[in-house]
């Protein structure tokens, strides 16, 4: 095993710092795969971005019914069948939390609770960030860049996007997580569940996290989150059965398997990478994925499997038409650039090096 050379930017060494050669070749192999995929750009971008923004403008509907005083489900079921929008299967509604909660405060209330939530969560990762970065240069290089994953996240305009309150939620409570502090983030991360449900699968990487790191407690904790989430999960579902009819529309199944594209192309598009052209854009936003792979730490660690692991359900099971699934893992994704440098020297040094052994025979 090669000696770890000082950091170039890090205040400690990256986690790709002696490497054998052999697992240093497989990594760069396969951040080439991942940055040459990124320039396969998926069909139908523009039909994609117009459905994010129908969904923004149908909860808004939702939220204006609800203080009408109408029933969630059905302002739901009227407001979807009179825009052409599938009540089947459940997982094409929402959860009502964000609805109910938005329609019993006024609007600007929610954008300030919005702007609130992204200022924490904003807090707690330039901590992080302080722990990683020790110098000027690099700590401000990776300011700027949580700054630019989350400049959608206050946006007056999209205060009705359940990703957007749900990215938040999830980027706060992976920023404030350490060991033996754990409440916080169990919580929060609940709370992104009952927004938007495919931030459970942030929840299930912490869970394998916790149990990889033999943190006990920690695992029932968010095992039982999960649990209580499948539960409200099922109420849900029954709910929508109960108004949702055989001649309503049936959305088209997961599966779209648009590979690690789709998640390049949404994450440029949902942070400041989208002022780029296309294919400037999508091949930063993938090798961040790659500098995330070399955080130290065991934030780092868990940063990196939380963003591979959307990066494969994107890649596996989204649509064109969902890849504003990406904004729950965005607010601090663009950190992972910052790590490039050391990854980069460590993995070159390790490959490059040709050093021997010299064996030498004294004779008396």
């Amino acid at each position: 095993m090669i000696r770890p050379r000082p950091p170039l930017w890090l205040s400690l060494p990256s986690r790709f710092a002696g490497l054998r050669p052999g697992m240093a070749l497989a990594l760069l192999i396969l951040a080439t795969a991942l940055l040459l995929s990124a320039w396969v750009r998926p069909v139908e971008d523009d039909g994609a971005r117009a459905g994010a923004q129908a969904d923004l403008g149908l909860y808004g509907a939702v939220v204006d019914g609800l203080r009408r005083g109408d029933e969630y489900y059905g302002v739901v079921a009227t407001e979807f069948r009179a825009a052409g929008y599938p009540l089947r299967p459940f997982t094409a509604v929402r959860l009502p939390t964000l609805s109910v909660v938005q329609a019993a405060l006024p609007d600007s209330v929610s954008v300030v609770l919005l702007v609130l939530v992204a200022a924490a969560a904003g807090f707690a990762w330039t901590r992080r960030i302080g722990d990683w970065f020790g110098r000027g240069p690099p700590r401000i290089t990776a300011l700027f860049l949580l700054a630019g994953g989350m400049v959608a996240f206050v946006q007056p305009s999209l205060v009705h996007f359940h990703e957007l309150w749900a990215g938040l939620l999830v980027a706060w409570s992976l920023a404030i997580r350490r060991e033996g502090r754990w409440v916080e983030a169990v919580a929060l991360a609940l709370c992104a569940m009952l927004i938007r449900e495919t931030a459970a699968l942030y929840a299930i990487v912490m869970l394998i996290a916790a149990l990889v790191e033999r943190q006990r407690r920690e695992a029932l904790a968010w095992g039982a989150i999960l649990l209580l989430f499948v539960a409200i999960l099922s109420l849900h579902a029954r709910a929508v059965g109960m108004v949702a009819g055989p001649l309503d529309a049936t959305a088209a199944a997961w599966g779209g398997w648009h590979g690690p594209a789709l998640f390049a192309s949404g994450m440029a598009r949902s942070t400041a990478l989208t002022m780029l052209p296309w294919w400037l854009g999508a091949p930063l936003a993938m090798i961040a994925l790659v500098g995330w792979a070399a955080a130290p730490g065991p934030l780092g660690a868990r940063a990196a499997a939380v963003f591979g692991a959307f990066a494969l359900m994107i890649a596996l099971f989204a649509r064109t038409d969902s890849f504003h699934w990406v904004l729950v893992a965005a607010p601090a994704y663009l950190v992972g650039m910052a790590f490039l440098p050391d990854a980069l020297r460590d993995l070159t040094r390790t490959l490059l090096d040709r050093r021997r052994v010299r064996v030498q025979r004294i004779t008396r």
